[in-house]
């Protein structure tokens, strides 16, 4: 009797085993679906993009596909975190490898990406759903919708919002934090796409990650309790942060994508009362941009997008004895709009 043939050579791509689906899920504008062999890995996708707003840009939205593949690996000596992603392109394809099994593959034309997640890396969901999963759903939503993929956070009222930029310690959480606790509707915490034609921004409001020392900002012990009993997350930098989930709040998440009224620079120059804001003009707005968004300045949006931020205010906003002083600036910029 001869012995069955192994699976491996019958289905070597394991195009024939059992997938798990989630979706469709309206998120960035489009309408994603996600196909898995690990109801863990969907679990992942459960934490990052359930209970969102259903954002839209335009009123044909894009379906896109996100595979996601569990390996099996060979487990560590040691609990030490995975391998940054390298990062790759060929042609129409874009992606990250590392040496452990972990890779994202993305094609803009097919909108589809393929993740790949090591049985190892999946003891870190923090790494798993940002830099494997986050990676794919960020870059096909840019790469389908044309949209500028800033490194900011964007908060707003009334279907109007700033987008706020400054590099990683200059407070975007902080102020973030202290605009949510104030009801300001929320778009994102770090990562914002603009739509550069409607100049309509979106973003995954899920979480907003605050550090231990921002916490003295806080006037209510009830929501510095909150916060506290927030999972601890560790980025590679080494800081840790309190990851708190807005969707379990009680707080605004933006229920459409905000039309952007200005471009907010965070400063760690100190000011008090009216100086907190200052104007911007058009020259210093396009050199500010182009050194705060390398990766942006480099994508095909980019020239639209920055003919149609010059008609927008851009302010720099300088540090207050308090962070709500700073929110009250962004108010009273809002209701002045």
């Amino acid at each position: 009797m001869s012995k069955a043939t192994p699976d491996l050579f019958c289905d070597p791509f394991r195009e024939r085993a059992a997938r798990l689906h989630r979706g469709p899920v309206q998120l960035l504008g489009g309408r994603f679906r996600f196909d898995s062999n690990s109801a863990e890995l969907l679990r992942n996708v459960d934490c990052a993009y359930r209970d969102l707003p259903p954002h839209r840009l335009s009123a044909t939205v894009p379906r896109m596909q996100v595979g996601l593949q569990l390996t099996s690996s060979k487990p560590r000596g040691k609990r030490s975190e995975p391998q940054p992603l390298q990062m790759l392109s060929s042609a129409e394809w874009v992606g990250g490898a590392t040496g452990s099994s972990n890779f994202v593959v993305v094609s803009a034309a097919e909108r589809s990406a393929l993740v790949s997640v090591s049985e190892d890396t999946l003891r870190f969901p923090y790494h798993t759903r940002y830099e494997l999963i986050e990676f794919a759903v960020f870059t096909l939503a840019t790469r389908v919708q044309g949209l500028v993929a800033l490194h900011a956070a964007c908060i707003g009222r009334g279907r109007r919002g700033f987008v706020l930029m400054g590099p990683s310690g200059s407070g975007k959480s902080t102020v973030s934090l202290q605009c949510l606790l104030q009801g300001f509707d929320f778009v994102s915490e770090d990562s914002t796409f603009v739509a550069p034609g409607s100049m309509l921004a979106t973003g995954v409001a899920n979480f907003v990650h605050v550090r231990s020392d921002s916490l003295r900002w806080i006037k209510s012990s009830g929501d510095v309790g909150a916060i506290r009993r927030s999972p601890v997350i560790s980025r590679r930098s080494g800081v840790r942060k309190f990851e708190v989930d807005l969707r379990r709040g009680g707080f605004r998440l933006a229920p459409a994508p905000l039309k952007v009224s200005a471009v907010i620079f965070l400063s760690g120059q100190s000011a008090a009362g009216p100086a907190l804001l200052q104007p911007l003009s058009k020259g210093d707005l396009l050199r500010r941009l182009a050194v705060a968004q390398p990766y942006a300045a480099n994508q095909p949006g980019w020239p639209e997008f920055c003919r149609n931020v010059t008609q927008l205010g851009a302010f720099e906003l300088r540090r207050g004895r308090h962070p709500l002083e700073g929110v009250t600036a962004l108010d009273s910029l809002l209701d002045a709009g």
